[in-house]
């Protein structure tokens, strides 16, 4: 191989290197905090040993479609979970989904409806009628 096929290819290789590094970079400099609400307690979070975007991966996977409305990092009944919210378009209620932090399991799945009891609660039984 010749000195020159031996420096275009150490070029080659050093230009592939420096355009992979830097096409990373302003991915993290981009990066922009989530558009819903997070509790992640940090406490908690040095505990899970399923990480946070494992976590979404999983349970974005069970709820297909679904839009993250919020996050919650909780210790429940003994379990830590990563407790996902989504809203599907289309579709009323919160579908709610939650993963193990230990190990990645799926512990639940909770479609909630909206309680129409609660915006009626001020409404009153009618008054007997008199004899």
């Amino acid at each position: 191989m010749s000195r020159m096929t031996k420096v275009a290819m150490v070029a080659a290789l050093l230009c592939g290197v420096a355009g992979t590094a830097s096409a990373q970079r302003p991915a993290r400099a981009t990066a922009q905090r989530p558009a819903y609400k997070r509790e992640v307690p940090a406490a908690l979070a040095r505990q899970a040993k399923v990480s946070e975007d494992s976590a979404l991966k999983i349970a974005g996977a069970r709820i297909r479609g679904g839009k993250v409305q919020g996050l919650e990092l909780e210790n429940e009944n003994g379990k830590l979970i990563w407790s996902w919210e989504f809203t599907i378009e289309g579709r009323p209620g919160v579908f709610e989904c939650n993963v193990s932090a230990r190990d990645g399991s799926i512990i639940g799945v909770e479609h909630e409806m909206p309680d129409s009891t609660h915006r009626d609660s001020t409404h009153r039984a009618a008054p007997k009628p008199k004899p």
